[in-house]
């Protein structure tokens, strides 16, 4: 990771539990005098410390790396608050149905922002009895080149996961699909409404 955590992060999170120094020391078997050092910024904790100080703190080591806590308001499954996350190194693709820290091969992901389809990044639908078949004219590269299609229900994904030099189609029940999404490796995630 090219992220350490700061003595700014655990001094705002310490506070915001309301933890004295000394507290938080007790809670993971240091002195207050440590503490007090990588708040100051003279010092940093042991990464044998990360995990006791994020229990200490009621965070993730994730979160403690990142200096932000993720508080998922989303008690109940909603896929209006769907987020995609893709990883640069090794391609891994991860949904979820709200706000999440998500770290993959060393790096926080960051949740792509969805566009509507546009020149160079169509989706074309084509119902074909109870199916959508999906494809895109999209260059199909080992540089360039679409990763997945999803069909986004009422009730869950769908994902199909695309290669270079491979067609660029998938097919989708049409039972209850609201969205296809595709994603470019180039340029983003993409979508168009089953509606339209």
């Amino acid at each position: 990771m090219n992220e350490y955590v700061t003595g700014a992060t655990i001094k705002r999170l310490r506070e915001s539990k309301g933890m004295t120094q000394a507290q938080l020391a007790d809670k993971i078997f240091v002195t207050a005098k440590a503490v007090s050092k990588w708040e100051t910024g003279h010092g940093l904790p042991d990464i044998s410390l990360l995990e006791p100080i994020g229990k200490a703190l009621g965070i993730s080591i994730i979160e403690l790396l990142n200096g932000q806590h993720i508080q998922n308001k989303n008690r109940a499954f909603n896929m209006q608050k769907l987020c995609f996350y893709v990883c640069p190194v090794c391609a891994n693709i991860i949904q979820t149905t709200g706000e999440a820290t998500i770290s993959c091969c060393g790096i926080t992901l960051p949740p792509l922002q969805v566009e509507d389809e546009n020149e160079g990044h169509e989706i074309c639908l084509e119902k074909v009895e109870d199916e959508y078949y999906v494809s895109s004219k999209h260059p199909m590269t080992k540089e360039h080149y679409l990763s997945f299609f999803a069909a986004v229900y009422d009730d869950g994904v769908q994902l199909v996961k695309l290669y270079p030099e491979s067609d660029a189609q998938a097919r989708f029940k049409v039972s209850g699909a609201k969205w296809i999404y595709a994603y470019c490796n180039r340029h983003g995630l993409f979508r168009v409404s089953t509606r339209k």
